[in-house]
């Protein structure tokens, strides 16, 4: 949090914990993703008492990490794919704060490579911190982009980049896509690869599926709005280790009573008071509820749930949909990577493969097994995929060694390969009906990185500060006070750029 423009968002007065009431109330919070998580903590610290319920055996949701077992017996630390902490995320880190003051569970990676199928490669090393300085010499230092593309963009089409604002820019963008509003810009098309699709992959989906409103606040988000740069952590163990365990004995230190391996069927509500219906064992009687899952438990959740919300509502939920699928494909091999190998390597234009990780360049249990065998862990994504096949499969591993030639005489001692398709869809015109925090059932409220809130936030932090919110209102409703977000600025940073494309706007409506 070294941003001096960051903004507070203040929670509501209120009583300091529910001690102060009659009778201390009571909250099912059901997801224990990182949006379940943060409502179950920001509810418990103001005496509220608490259920957590999540259906895996791991806290996490899409964060999440457990071992997997090899041959001979080997335990295999395995996830769904890399993660960056960014430094704007202040909500989400906050919450990693309870377990740790100082943040040691994460570390920085100094670069965040991207090459193309030509071998241009475009980096986020050493850049200003000033927007909009950092956008300038980003573009002006990139091999697919010159000063002639800068005075060939459009300045009327682009004026949205540089005055965004939470939902407005939504008003203005959500019905293209993002890479329609590329082409309208005139954005070059070989530095779209490396430049705008790194924000299209962060929502495992292709431009040509994205919300152009997504794209331009991701680009405020992470450029023109903050000065926390592009550079970010890791987590230096798998993600159950160094994150969700240790947050999950500290809530059950609070009090929360954590409820792993269990679904939840259904939500009753009668007088004011809930019934929370696990899919086996006995119901739950609440004073409050959180739906922190993803896109199709909710769905089901809503659909077996005939007494919440109104009709409206429900056909905004039904209306929610997921993004295609991913394939992440994680690697043992027999040998290592080469020592200057990025920990971290982006592509463009080399489908099906997105990206690189080589794990053992910072995850501890990748890392070690790499010091035991002398080989190295390895991971591919492949984001937008019309399904996992054997072809997708050897299509990957291709593209692997030829960007790491020194890979193609190395054995896969283990492999382990996932395919999902539960990241929630952010296509051109959802904006308008995605359903928010509040809901028409007073006492339940959503969240989750697909729930709408009207911050410049996105990914893990649309999913921590949603979840904050989320329990902000039922502590509202209890007459408790809350607790304050952080976001980036809520708009445009730059006055200089906003006069600018104010000016563009209005001489081109004349």
């Amino acid at each position: 949090m070294t941003d001096p423009r960051r903004v507070r968002h203040p929670a509501k007065p209120g009583l300091p914990t529910a001690a102060g009431l009659p009778t201390r109330p009571r909250v099912a919070v059901i997801g224990g993703g990182i949006a379940g998580l943060s409502a179950a903590t920001a509810l418990v610290e103001r005496g509220v008492d608490v259920d957590l319920f999540e259906r895996e055996t791991y806290l996490g949701g899409r964060v999440g990490g457990w071992t997997e077992h090899g041959s001979g017996g080997a335990h295999l630390a395995m996830n769904r794919g890399f993660h960056a902490f960014f430094r704007q995320y202040y909500n989400l880190r906050d919450l990693l704060r309870r377990i740790d003051p100082d943040l040691a569970m994460l570390a920085p990676l100094d670069d965040y490579p991207l090459v193309d199928a030509q071998g241009r490669r475009d980096t986020f090393r050493g850049l200003p911190s000033t927007p909009p300085l950092n956008a300038v010499v980003f573009a002006l230092r990139s091999p697919t982009f010159r000063v002639r593309d800068l005075v060939r963009l459009d300045a009327r089409a682009a004026a949205p980049l540089a005055e965004v604002s939470v939902p407005q820019t939504y008003d203005k963008l959500d019905h293209l896509d993002a890479e329609t509003f590329l082409h309208d810009i005139n954005f070059p098309v070989a530095a779209r690869h490396l430049a705008f699709e790194v924000f299209s992959r962060s929502f495992f989906t292709r431009p040509a599926a994205l919300s152009a409103a997504e794209l331009a606040t991701m680009f405020h988000i992470y450029f023109l709005g903050s000065s926390e740069g592009l550079v970010f952590d890791v987590a230096t163990s798998n993600f159950d280790v160094a994150l969700w365990n240790p947050l999950c004995e500290h809530l059950q230190e609070e009090g929360v009573r954590v409820h792993l391996s269990t679904a939840v069927h259904s939500v009753s509500q009668q007088d004011g008071r809930f019934t929370v219906t696990p899919a086996s064992g006995t119901p739950l009687h609440t004073d409050g509820v959180v739906l922190a899952t993803d896109v199709r438990p909710l769905r089901s959740i809503v659909a077996n749930s005939e007494g919440i919300g109104d009709s409206e509502w429900r056909a905004r939920i039904e209306m929610l949909g997921s993004a295609a699928p991913f394939v992440v494909q994680r690697l043992w091999l027999d040998r290592p990577v080469r020592s200057d190998r990025p920990a971290f390597l982006g592509t463009g234009g080399l489908p099906p493969l997105d990206n690189i990780s080589v794990l053992d360049r910072y995850e501890r249990e990748a890392s070690e097994w790499a010091r035991r065998t002398g080989g190295s862990v390895v991971e591919l994504h492949a984001y937008s995929v019309p399904e996992h096949t054997p072809d997708l499969r050897a299509d990957m591993l291709e593209r692997l060694r030829e960007l790491y030639p020194e890979t193609a005489a190395a054995s896969i001692v283990a492999e382990k390969t996932l395919t999902r398709d539960d990241c929630p869809r952010l296509a051109p015109g959802d904006f308008a009906t995605r359903p928010v925090v509040r809901t028409p059932t007073p006492g339940l409220t959503l969240a989750g990185d697909g729930i709408r809130i009207d911050l410049p936030v996105a990914l893990m932090e649309r999913a921590a500060t949603t979840g904050i919110a989320a329990a902000n209102a039922q502590l509202d409703r209890f007459g408790v006070k809350g607790h304050d977000m952080y976001t980036v600025p809520v708009r445009g940073r730059s006055r200089v750029l906003r006069h600018l494309a104010g000016r563009v706007e209005r001489r081109t409506s004349r």
